[in-house]
């Protein structure tokens, strides 16, 4: 028999809080994230907001990161810090009575240290003295937040990141749960994490035709299922969850969240950056995690969309949606917190998987904001949960997350 794999500690910082409680907060009352970008030069860009950390500081955060180590971390691996010092509190562990061996690491990235690449190519470039920094290889490598994390705490387990663009955190989640099914661990940290708010994440994005350009109603760029979407809003931030087998985490009375019942992985293996309109790919994801959990459609309560406002993501979505789900898609509550977070890239999974633990402990559907105009080829009978939260039980959640390269990652959730 499968061993069971529950979450038991949980930890945050983008850019609706710098803490899961203020997180979650924000997420009730449908703040958005956005803001015009004060951090580099946005001349020559269309798009010149997006949804930033506010007031970010390093220097706030002494328990998970020493002032010495900024330095020598780029802003993605410092995120990752300062949630998993939260998530590692929060989960209650004694480091002093486990056994650290069987304690393992997987945080994913989509882009790293994009940040310290970008800086040092051109301090290279334009200084007479042509020389690279010794650091800069271990700050914009993607596993190393993974190798920070285990570091400071002393986790000898497995140790690794994950990479998959959009999808990446998913995945990350996912592959923590099955080190744990497959006996090499008792507990994994996991998560993602991004800083992409950069020169190429913006200029690069932008020349995909990827990032909304509405610089005049930035604040409500993003906006899932509106037929005036043009495209997503960037974000940062990090999420990071204690994931831990389930008997372990009786015996030492650790306090459950949710249970990981399920997970699938597929990809569209269709294009580099645009869905499969039918969405068959992405369903054949969601059915995989449900067969996985022993669960039907009829049992799920919550779908955390991937719902990045993209003209045709959005659409092939909630097609996979329909399609897995049938007459019940119309009773399951349906939102996309992107549409407050920002687009979070491989940090999104993590925490949409914060969100959905929301909607499980609180029963709280956080909302779609910024919905105002219908799009003909959207069935609004489905609930999208548009404009405000609303209460309701919830036992089972599931989260979508789809990556470039038409990756595709789903997580169910279950209340113990």
């Amino acid at each position: 028999m499968s061993k069971r794999v529950v979450i038991t500690g949980i930890g945050t910082i983008n850019p609706l809080g710098s803490c899961v409680a203020e997180y979650f907060q924000n997420l009730d009352r449908g703040v958005s994230g956005a803001k015009i970008i004060d951090r580099l030069d946005t001349t020559y860009f269309k798009t010149k907001f997006a949804c930033e950390i506010p007031d970010y500081d390093p220097a706030r955060f002494p328990e998970a990161i020493d002032r010495k180590e900024v330095r020598k971390t780029d802003p993605f691996t410092q995120y990752a810090m300062i949630a998993a010092a939260e998530a590692v509190r929060d989960s209650g562990l004694d480091l002093e009575s486990i056994d650290l061996r069987r304690v393992g690491v997987v945080v994913g990235s989509g882009v790293g240290g994009i940040n310290t690449y970008t800086e040092e190519i051109k301090e290279y470039f334009e200084s007479d003295y042509h020389r690279f920094s010794p650091f800069l290889i271990p700050k914009f490598i993607t596993n190393i937040a993974s190798g920070h994390i285990a570091i400071k705490y002393g986790f000898r387990g497995p140790n690794f990141g994950v990479s998959s663009a959009c999808a990446t955190s998913a995945h990350a989640i996912l592959t923590a749960a099955s080190q744990i099914q497959l006996g090499r661990a008792d507990i994994m940290v996991s998560g993602g994490t991004e800083a992409p708010i950069s020169i190429p994440g913006l200029g690069g994005f932008n020349a995909a035709h990827a990032l909304s350009t509405n610089n005049e109603e930035y604040r409500t760029a993003s906006r899932p299922f509106d037929a005036t979407r043009d495209g997503f809003v960037m974000g940062e931030g990090a999420a990071i969850l204690i994931v831990e087998e389930y008997e372990h985490a009786l015996r030492r009375g650790a306090h459950i969240y949710a249970e990981i019942a399920g997970f699938g992985m597929t990809c569209d293996a269709f294009h580099i950056t645009a869905p499969r309109e039918d969405g068959e790919s992405a369903a054949e994801a969601m059915s995989l995690a449900l067969h996985e959990a022993g669960l039907t459609p009829a049992d799920v309560d919550y779908i955390n969309a991937h719902g990045t406002s993209t003209p045709l993501g959005d659409i092939a979505e909630l097609r996979a949606v329909k399609r897995v789900f049938g007459d019940d898609a119309y009773k399951v509550n349906i939102s996309s917190t992107k549409s407050m977070t920002g687009h979070m890239m491989g940090a999104a999974g993590a925490v949409e998987a914060l969100a959905c633990i929301h909607a499980i402990r609180d029963g709280v559907i956080p909302p779609t904001i910024n919905f105002r105009h219908e799009d003909p080829e959207i069935d609004y009978r489905l609930n999208l949960t548009l404009c405000e939260k609303q209460e309701r039980r919830v036992r089972v959640a599931i989260s979508n997350n789809f990556g470039f390269g038409g990756q595709n990652a789903c997580l169910a959730f279950r209340a113990l």
